[in-house]
């Protein structure tokens, strides 16, 4: 099929029962950041749309009445061909504030809930990238990217010199980070004053003083920054940059006033891990955050700890554990605290009592996204392997509602297949768990070719998740039997198993998933593991390049995306220095052995399997060179391959036409090795 035809299927509707495609999964709406109203009765969220031939996603809000069982959502304050996102409600509820691009940069807009035109809240000189309201109703924060050099809390854009050559200097590092070149920006913290709803245009820089951004780059959000219930103080996450900033991952919560006549004060400074995720109790008396024991290690278990803000104790809350906290929020009556972690597959919600530290699972199977507490209960997002998120109700008794389909018309006549969990004994004899996806309309006794899908990370999994990368839905759907290991460094399984990769890479993983692939083909019989696949990402492509020369005669063919080839280059050209250094025990010249103990590219002479090497030009986490490395090694020794690279992508394939393009590539290559 042409690439013009797979992009014109997508409007076609379905008639009947049928397998789930990547046409579906890049059209699938997208429901996230939900926000409730002061009262509880209300929700509004954001939508994304694609816009397959504009290459891009539209987002809209949408309003719930949660009072109406079976009520529908309304759109609001929606303006044609522009995004509105990151709602949220005025602290008397009467109103919703949203970024919108509607005015040509983004800005804060605001619409009343009753209906009504929508009013500009904030006239920046730059794009704002972020807001919270203060729970006061008196002010807001905004965080904006704004030059180094600018002494005021936003400056102009300084217009271009025309006489300038196009270099860049640099002096430390960062030079540059994820898809990014770093230039003379930082994201900084500001708050205004609010005046019936709108910003004053007199800013205060709340940040000032601090070489760091606010939030952190690049991932950092709204998480990282939070109000303390009066209004008064601002606490956030920051990173001071300085010349370790490549290879630091200590984060310390900051507290400010919000007024900005104080400078901003470290709560944090005697711990040297990563503190992160601030929130403050309704009652005002607690600070709650996730803490990092361990310098330099990003996955490292985050454990909630409390400090007391009239008397400056700090302790450890349920410390013995053995989870890692990934989002944080307080009951309304201040006595426990309900957070998400990765639990084996899934990432449910639990309960954590303050007073006894006692720590009760809420929610069952799937992953848990945006947790809001309401009342005895809470909003959140629920989604799994089969199913994209939607917004969930928890009731006081622990019984959850369903309380949208937002993709209902698009899945009409969409069979998911059937994803099942297994377990077996992997390295060390270890209990390894892993996930089996059966194609829909697998005849009787007939068999599915496998596509063995290998997790990035290392230290993650892919979870009881929709993904719209690696979606392993999509693969059934193509009539392929996608098995998933969570291999010795995967999350959920306690600290120890997720440490137990570290300078290890090529070992016990690599014997996890030898051991899975045998397990999964002995206890479902309808796998072909004569048939078989391996594909992966990022570590996942990492350890395709290592199976391709230590498991080299078991796979028909191999997909390689954005992987490591030569450890030794990658040590010294990638952006997040702390990350590599970790996992190998320190830089290269220190610990060069184990380095090349676990590099694939020792092993390339023993390579025979068909590989496609794929990678994203702007991706600096591992640059693109590790691709045209692999991509030569097998054109130099005759084994047939294929390299696809993306101009516009980074370490993700995130563009809707490249997404299915990227799937077009991949089942094309396994339907060639694996289907004639």
């Amino acid at each position: 099929m042409s690439f013009a035809l797979l992009a014109a299927s997508i409007v076609a509707a379905p008639a009947a029962a049928r397998p789930f495609t990547p046409q579906d999964l890049a059209t699938l709406s997208r429901l996230s950041d939900p926000a409730l109203s002061p009262d509880g009765r209300l929700a509004v969220y954001q939508q994304r749309e694609t816009d397959v031939a504009g290459n891009k996603g539209l987002t809209d809000l949408y309003l719930l009445d949660l009072t109406r069982p079976g009520g529908m959502p309304a759109r609001f304050a929606s303006a044609p061909d522009h995004n509105e996102s990151a709602p949220a409600f005025s602290a008397d509820g009467r109103a919703i504030y949203f970024l919108s691009n509607r005015s040509g940069s983004q800005q804060v807009w605001m619409a009343p809930v009753a209906g009504g035109a929508a009013t500009q809240v904030t006239r920046l000189l730059r794009d704002v990238s972020g807001f919270a309201l203060s729970p006061a109703g008196d002010r807001i924060a905004l965080w904006i990217d704004e030059r180094e050099d600018c002494a005021a809390p936003v400056c102009a854009p300084p217009a271009p010199d025309l006489k300038a050559g196009t270099g860049r200097t640099y002096d430390k590092l960062f030079v540059r980070h994820w898809d990014t070149w770093r230039d003379d920006t930082r994201s900084r913290l500001l708050t205004a004053t609010l005046t019936k709803g709108i910003a004053d245009r007199a800013l205060v820089w709340v940040s000032k003083g601090l070489d760091g951004d606010v939030p952190s780059k690049p991932f950092g959000g709204g998480e990282e920054i939070a109000w303390a219930p009066d209004g008064r103080t601002l606490y956030f996450a920051l990173r001071e940059a300085g010349r370790t900033e490549a290879w630091s991952t200590n984060l310390d919560i900051f507290a400010v006033p919000a007024d900005g006549s104080a400078a901003p004060a470290n709560l944090t400074a005697d711990r040297d891990g990563m503190d992160t995720l601030p929130a403050v109790s309704p009652d005002g008396r607690w600070l709650a955050w996730g803490s990092m024991k361990r310098a330099t290690y990003e996955a490292d278990r985050l454990v909630i700890h409390l400090r007391d803000l009239a008397s400056g104790e700090v302790r450890a809350l349920a410390e013995g554990w053995d989870r890692s906290v990934e989002s944080i929020a307080w009951a309304p009556n201040s006595q426990s605290l309900l957070v998400t972690v990765r639990d084996h597959y899934d990432k449910p919600v639990f309960q954590v009592d303050l007073a006894t530290a006692k720590v009760r699972r809420l929610t069952g199977e799937g992953s848990v996204g945006s947790l809001l507490p309401n009342g005895n209960g809470a909003l959140y997002t629920l989604d799994s392997l089969t199913a994209p998120a939607d917004l969930y109700a928890l009731d006081e008794y622990g019984a959850s509602r369903q309380l949208t389909r937002v993709n209902a018309a698009r899945l009409q006549g969409v069979d998911m297949p059937t994803a099942t969990r297994f377990s077996f004994k992997g390295a060390g004899g270890d209990m390894v768990w892993g996930y089996a996806l059966k194609p829909t309309g697998l005849a009787a006794g007939a068999k599915a070719p496998v596509a063995f899908l290998i997790h990035g990370g290392p230290q993650s999994t892919f979870g009881n998740a929709f993904s719209y990368r690696w979606n392993p839905a999509v693969f059934a759907g193509a009539g392929y039997g996608a098995v998933l290991i969570d291999f010795h460094g995967s999350v959920g399984y306690g600290q120890d198993f997720t440490d137990s990769i570290n300078q290890d890479w090529g070992g016990k993983p690599l014997e996890d998933l030898k051991l899975g692939l045998a397990a999964a083909t002995r206890q479902f019989t309808w796998l072909d593991g004569d048939r078989a696949c391996a594909l992966g990402g990022s570590y996942g492509g990492y350890m395709v390049n290592w199976i391709a020369g230590q498991w080299p005669d078991r796979f028909r063919c191999l997909v390689n995306h954005a992987g490591v080839f030569d450890a030794r280059a990658m040590a010294f050209e990638t952006e997040e220095l702390w990350f590599d250094e970790w996992e190998h025990g320190g830089p290269y010249w220190e610990k060069a052995e184990v380095y090349e103990k676990w590099n694939p590219v020792h092993h390339v002479t023993s390579w025979r399997s068909p590989m496609l090497v794929i990678h994203g030009e702007k991706d600096f986490r591992i640059p693109y060179s590790q691709a045209l490395g692999a991509f030569t090694a097998l054109q130099r020794q005759g084994i047939e391959s294929r390299l696809l690279i993306f101009p516009d992508e980074n370490h993700w394939i995130l563009k809707p036409r490249n997404s299915l393009q990227w799937h077009q590539e991949v089942f094309g290559w396994l339907d060639r090795h694996l289907k004639q």
